[in-house]
């Protein structure tokens, strides 16, 4: 039999060292996974979804750095990848998508299933092309592979099915991927950053995803400028952890603390961050940026000085240059309502002995303190990415993954699927909402079908809680985000995975060590308080107005009821 255009295909993927690819079989792809089949070398994960198999995938690129790769079949198939594509773009994770095509003859005549996929997918890669014929495979295939690892981001390669299937006796050359290169500034942008640092007086560092690798630099540079840290969601995992300069994070999910000690210095540095919200910027200080891409400098606000490099190697070269600042009153007022601002959050992730509501808050406490220390959490966007972002400790070794740039729903367990794929003997937690649950509910059975040992915390609290949130904070009345659920571990029970259930604050410690030390597949449902408000940094007069429409609505509407049990579970514990 000769090699097919599959096989080559198959054999280029293993060499770069590619272990499993994501996916949902089907025509289009026969050929391909037919091939994989026979190789036995690389694994096919069977996913329920193909959404599933891109946030999969992401998940995997973003906790190795290393490309990984997902696969649908022709039309409807492959543009199910496309949402868990934008994320897996968004965060900047080597990612390469097999978009299976129809036949090559039937292009471009309305056939059964036809799209373009190489348009559709434009918007959520770095690199769309089609393969025609099986000699065009070799370069389309290894320039997609480049620039997925090369560019961080999505590549996708469409090939129809019957071209897979054609001969291809290349062979297939060595996978060479140069090493990661020093990117830093010129000398001379170099002395201007040192120049702009060393004239203010109340330095602050803002760090995101861009910090990741450069952990004990930043906190050198902190400790010479006497400046407080704060970092963005993207940049918890890479800075939070041993750092005595830490003030916690900022944003509409994050600290007062951070919020402040940004809004009060006189010059800012932004360290591998794009964060977007333009209202959390100071408005009177110097600011200045490194970012590894250009079209990232001065995209939120405007800036003294931008410059491109890696963080850690332009922190290296800057250091030298920076003067050790002797005043640390800045650093100490910051530090200080750090302390304030964490203890009062910290207070609310406490429960009473008579508690009859388990607040989110606790859950997320009592989580962190029961995992592993290598612990993989994936979390859900709306309120389990808050609870996230404010309760659990990294270390360094745990690792945290989200939907926080795409912000696309039910990404958690998606995305821990992927996490554990990659790292079976590791610990997997994923902090999944109810609606994100049940809204891609069918990649529970993935658990059981590859035998996945990912534990699933459900935060069932009976509504879209973000969502009812942001009505709220908007003045209108909440609509339509009740949530009628099953009892989530009893239909766990019903798939043959283990599922507990916890109702009372008093049982939920116990519930966590059952689940997370069960050999296998587990959920718990935790049944929690349902108007748990996510408080920001800082509030506004309109926002207070906003809310304040939302009570006399709610008060006219009937339910003032609503409004009592509100009080009670925010303003009492």
């Amino acid at each position: 039999m000769s090699r097919t255009a599959a096989d080559y295909m198959a054999q280029a993927l293993a060499q770069a060292g590619v272990k499993r690819i994501y996916g949902v079989v089907g025509d289009s792809l026969n050929g391909f996974t037919d091939s994989l089949r026979r190789m036995e070398s690389i694994e096919w994960i069977h996913m329920r979804h193909e959404e599933g198999a891109a946030f999969a995938a992401g998940a995997e690129a973003h906790l190795t750095g290393k490309l990984a790769v997902c696969a649908g079949s022709c039309g409807p198939g492959n543009l199910h990848l496309i949402n868990g594509l934008f994320d897996a773009h968004r965060n900047r994770v080597p990612v390469l998508a097999i978009a299976a095509h129809i036949p090559s003859s039937e292009i471009g005549i309305d056939y059964f299933q036809a799209t373009h996929p190489e348009h559709l997918f434009k918007e959520c890669s770095h690199y769309a092309e089609v393969v025609s014929h099986p000699d065009q495979l070799p370069q389309i295939l290894l320039r997609a592979m480049r620039v997925a690892v090369g560019q961080r981001g999505v590549a996708v390669v469409v090939i129809p099915g019957n071209v897979a299937l054609g001969p291809l006796a290349k062979p297939v050359p060595a996978w060479l991927l140069p090493a990661a290169p020093v990117v830093r500034p010129s000398d001379d942008e170099l002395h201007r950053l040192a120049g702009l640092l060393n004239g203010g007086s109340r330095v602050t560092l803002f760090c995101g995803a861009g910090c990741a690798g450069a952990h004990d630099e930043v906190v050198d540079l902190a400790r010479k400028l006497k400046a407080p840290i704060v970092h963005a969601l993207r940049g918890k995992e890479h800075i939070e952890y041993d750092n005595p300069f830490d003030v916690g994070m900022t944003g509409l999910l994050g600290f007062a603390s951070g919020y402040w000690a940004m809004k009060s210095c006189d010059t800012l540095l932004l360290l591998g961050t794009d964060f977007p919200y333009r209202q959390f910027f100071p408005e009177k200080a110097r600011v200045a940026q490194v970012d590894i891409r250009p079209a990232a400098l001065g995209n939120r606000c405007s800036l003294d000085l931008g410059v491109v490099g890696s963080v850690r190697d332009t922190v290296t070269a800057l250091l030298p240059l920076v003067d050790e600042k002797g005043d640390p009153e800045h650093l100490e007022e910051a530090l200080a309502d750090y302390r304030r601002t964490r203890a009062d959050l910290d207070a609310l992730a406490e429960s009473g002995p008579r508690s009859k509501l388990i607040h989110p808050q606790y859950v997320s406490r009592v989580i962190s303190e029961l995992a592993d220390d290598d612990a993989i959490f994936s979390c859900d966007v709306g309120t389990p990415t808050a609870w996230a972002a404010r309760y659990l400790k990294m270390n360094g070794r745990r690792r945290l993954v989200g939907s926080f740039s795409h912000g696309s729903m039910a990404n958690a367990m998606l995305q821990a699927i992927g996490a554990q794929a990659a790292f079976p003997k590791r610990q997997v937690i994923s902090l999944s909402g109810d609606g994100g649950f049940t809204m891609m509910m069918g990649e529970f059975v993935t658990l059981l079908q590859m035998n996945l040992p990912v534990k699933i915390v459900v935060l069932n609290n009976g509504t879209l809680g973000f969502v009812e949130m942001e009505m709220k904070a908007s003045g209108f009345l909440d609509t339509n985000v009740d949530l009628k659920n099953p009892n989530f571990a009893a239909m766990a029970q019903a798939m043959g995975i283990k599922g507990v259930r916890v109702e009372k604050p008093q049982e939920l410690h116990a519930a966590v060590e059952e689940v997370l030390e069960h050999d296998g597949p587990a959920l718990l449902d935790v049944v929690s308080a349902r108007q748990e408000l996510v408080m920001p940094p800082a509030t506004t007069f309109d926002e207070a107005h906003k809310f304040g429409l939302f009570m006399i609505k709610a008060v006219l509407d009937g339910r003032a009821s609503e409004l009592i049990d509100l009080a009670k579970v925010n303003l009492t514990r």
